[in-house]
């Protein structure tokens, strides 16, 4: 293989459990089923951070939120942050980003309104060091709604779009593919909004007739008997995750017929999940949430396939991986070396086994509470920072038990075990874990400024 091309391709809030690779029932995800088929299925793959902006500046940096200092919504990417972007500029590529950027407009907007691009263009030095071809909005569903709107181009005209919008996403995505200059490799990110609920109108937006369409799924466990939104938001949230599907598989389809499609390396996945307001009821709720600000696996676990270059051949990985280690991942498979250490592996390694590694993953929450995670393949464990609002501090060297499930005998995370005597050792085994890597993430490796209590 030449120097490969990229297609980074994600969704926006899409659990695993709605594609067939991860055991939907229903006919949702053909496109991805048959690229896992392909390439490479990460069986176990979780989000480091389940809110939109903190990850979305870690997928451009391969930095913790807490060392970017993105981490909460609506903090812009810092102007001399190394991205994806430039690293694949310098190297040759051209460069191309669709969607949802997330990573431009600053502070408080109400008193800062000129660091707001909420619903503005975005200006070049904001836009993380893509300098070629641009068609996005910092805060999509601020610009559009699921059936049309606008997004700014690289000189920061405005162009309105009419019809659903992960297919205008994809058009958009596409013109880039027939307009660009064959001499060099490319790097083109699809930040898909769909399918992440629209914030005005309160709901998620599926296709027209996808009420009809997925009326007969099998709920998911860890949502059955809980207090939520999902009888009603359901069957949408399943149209918009068929719909970004229905568009990977356009952008296939014209690789192919351009005879790219051997020489593209796809990675699919989503920056979180969704708990469809079943979570964040209790008591240590300190910020604010409304589908995802949470360490549950229905927030945390996501949707990960890569295909292409020595992603190949129907693997299936079933340790624990993490979504943080997509940049360092992305950057080795084009060949191109960090300048400066990245977090996470080269998951590349993981596929072929070559390196030894902790089978567990790690977490930062933010907004609805200081929180951080470990989950393990029999465990997933959280703890929070007792008084502190979310969305005013980044860490705490602080923390009290938040919760503690046992994934085999409770895999749908129903009963809260933290205060169960039983399992007091496997509480301090994990806790002496957490604090390890919580020390390495935010601390630069002091333990001993860090403390967990009952």
């Amino acid at each position: 293989m030449s120097r490969p091309n990229i297609l980074f391709y994600f969704s926006d809030q899409q659990r695993a459990d709605t594609c067939g690779c991860y055991g939907q029932e229903l006919d949702i995800t053909p496109r991805l089923d048959q690229l896992a088929r392909e390439g490479v299925l990460f069986e176990q793959a979780f989000s480091p951070q389940p809110v939109c902006g903190p990850c979305r500046a870690l997928f451009q940096t391969g930095l913790y939120p807490t060392t970017t200092g993105c981490f909460r919504n609506n903090i812009a990417l810092p102007e001399e942050s190394r991205t994806l972007g430039s690293y694949f500029e310098d190297a040759g590529y051209a460069t191309g980003y669709v969607g949802k950027w997330h990573l431009a407009s600053d502070g408080e907007l109400e008193s800062t309104p000129e660091r707001d691009y909420t619903q503005r263009a975005i200006p070049p030095e904001y836009r993380g060091g893509y300098t070629g071809f641009w068609r996005a909005s910092d805060v999509l569903e601020f610009t559009s709604d699921g059936f049309g709107g606008f997004v700014f181009d690289e000189d920061m005209n405005k162009l309105e779009f009419s019809g659903y919008r992960a297919d205008c996403m994809t058009d958009y995505a596409l013109e880039f593919l027939d307009s660009r200059k064959e001499d060099k490799p490319f790097f083109l990110t699809v930040s898909q909004i769909e399918p992440h609920h629209q914030n005005d109108a309160g709901h998620y937006q599926g296709p027209e007739g996808s009420r009809e369409k997925y009326a007969d799924y099998k709920l998911p466990g860890d949502l059955a008997g809980e207090e939520g939104d999902y009888l009603e938001e359901y069957p949408d949230y399943l149209g918009a995750c068929a719909s970004v599907d229905e568009n990977l598989g356009r952008l296939i389809d014209r690789l192919k017929e351009k005879g790219l499609y051997d020489n593209t390396i796809i990675i699919y996945t989503s920056d979180h999940g969704s708990h469809f307001r079943t979570r964040n009821r209790d008591p240590h709720l300190l910020g604010y949430d409304d589908y995802k600000r949470t360490g549950h696996d229905a927030a945390l676990r996501v949707p990960l396939v890569i295909r292409g270059g020595a992603c190949e051949g129907g693997q299936v990985v079933k340790d624990l991986v993490s979504t943080a280690s997509l940049p360092k991942t992305i950057l080795a498979l084009a060949g191109i070396s960090e300048e400066t250490p990245m977090i996470g592996e080269n998951l590349v390694n993981v596929v072929k086994g070559e390196e030894s590694r902790k089978n567990e993953v790690f977490a930062q929450i933010s907004e609805s509470r200081v929180g951080r995670v470990l989950r393990t393949p029999e465990y997933c464990y959280g703890v929070y920072a007792p008084g502190l609002h979310g969305g005013t501090h980044d860490r705490s060297p602080s923390y009290a038990d938040d919760y503690l499930y046992d994934m085999k005998s409770d895999p749908h995370q129903k009963r809260n075990l933290i205060t169960d005597a039983s399992f007091k050792e496997v509480k301090e085994d994990l806790r002496e874990r957490l604090i390890q890597w919580i020390a390495e993430a935010e601390y630069g490796g002091d333990r001993e400024c860090i403390s967990i209590t009952d």
